[in-house]
């Protein structure tokens, strides 16, 4: 009688990182409740945790005026919204990764941020001229909406070119990407080179990401999106996991391939077309910390996503508290900030010999 591996009586198999995957997701929980705590109480003004505190234990009238002002107009919807997009942009880069069968993959990818862009330029640049009726009718919404609905319809476009007779190529995907991200970069510049001294310092703003704008309205905007794209979680794990091996042996597990693939590009351009038009363009979340989450609990994307999502939201919370502290009382934008952490630790991964191993295989 063969002796029966020790991980077999267990009921787990070799190699099977289960329990590590809830433990990493647990610490990730902590994380992010005291990432929270951080973005709320720390700051240049004089709101911390005992207002908080009191704001919370239904003793609002003790506080300073001026400090409970700051506390519902500004800190808890800047934590709020930071929560939102740190969440979608860390979900879609892991779902990016996982369909494209890429660890260098990103939303961006897709079509989201280049079109994005250049809608939001159009509207920086042309909305007190040319586009001045439909600034005047959507107001602060303008900016914002423009961009979601750029990044959407650069998507739409990327798709259909990539689709023939009902599939999608992955390959077409990403290389009408490139070629749609070339166009649309430069009908940015040549609109860029237009504008003004004013619009000049609104792009440049814009184009490295901030939270100063969050109010309830955007919130609420974003939210569906949002919700929508870690809602699919449950549903899209199992089939990413599977695209691993390919899409046809995918195919012959019973993984609806081409819906798999509609579901999330959409879902991912969606969340990311909202994000980035509430906040701007923020780098790296969506690369750097599905990839660290990768490297400790592995591949499986039951573990994978819903880990992605904490993990980018507590690194965007942490992000946009030194934005706010470093330079204070002025105001960093949040991309230096991603981009300083994320760029070492990225050139990190690629130079070691994980790295070296993914950039044989692609």
């Amino acid at each position: 009688m063969s002796a029966v591996p020790q991980s077999g009586m267990r009921g787990r198999v070799a190699g099977d990182r289960s329990a590590l995957g809830h433990l990493v997701i647990a610490a990730l929980v902590l994380v992010l409740v005291i990432a929270v705590l951080v973005s709320i109480v720390i700051g240049p003004t004089g709101v911390g945790l005992p207002d908080l505190v009191a704001y919370l234990s239904g003793e609002a009238q003790t506080l300073d005026q001026q400090n409970l002002i700051i506390l519902e107009a500004v800190r808890l919807p800047r934590t709020a919204m930071g929560l939102l997009i740190g969440a979608a942009l860390g979900v879609s880069g892991a779902m990016m990764q996982g369909l494209f069968r890429n660890p260098l993959a990103d939303p961006g990818i897709v079509g989201v941020s280049s079109g994005a862009a250049l809608a939001a330029v159009i509207a920086i640049v042309l909305g007190p001229t040319l586009l001045s009726p439909l600034a005047a009718v959507f107001g602060t919404l303008f900016l914002p909406l423009m961009a979601f609905v750029g990044g959407l319809g650069n998507t739409f476009l990327l798709y259909a070119i990539a689709t023939r007779n009902g599939r999608t190529s992955t390959t077409a995907l990403i290389l009408s990407g490139i070629a749609i991200a070339a166009l649309t970069g430069a009908a940015t510049g040549l609109l860029i080179f237009m504008a003004d001294d004013r619009a000049l310092r609104d792009i440049t703003f814009w184009s490295l990401g901030s939270l100063s704008g969050a109010n309830t309205t955007k919130i609420i905007s974003i939210l569906p999106f949002v919700a929508f794209v870690l809602l699919i979680i449950p549903f899209v794990a199992r089939g990413l996991d599977a695209l691993i091996l390919g899409d046809a042996a995918a195919f012959h597990m019973g993984i609806p391939v081409q819906r798999l693939k509609r579901l999330t590009i959409l879902a991912v351009a969606a969340a990311c077309g909202a994000t980035v038009a509430a906040a701007g363009a923020i780098g790296f979340i969506g690369i750097v910390v599905p990839h660290l989450l990768r490297l400790a609990i592995g591949p499986s994307h039951r573990f994978l996503l819903p880990a992605s999502a904490l993990g980018g939201a507590a690194l965007l919370l942490l992000a946009d508290t030194a934005a706010r502290t470093l330079a204070a009382p002025a105001e960093l934008p949040i991309g230096i900030i991603t981009a300083l952490f994320g760029a070492p630790v990225f050139l990190m991964l690629l130079l070691g010999r994980n790295g070296r191993q993914t950039l044989e295989a692609l």
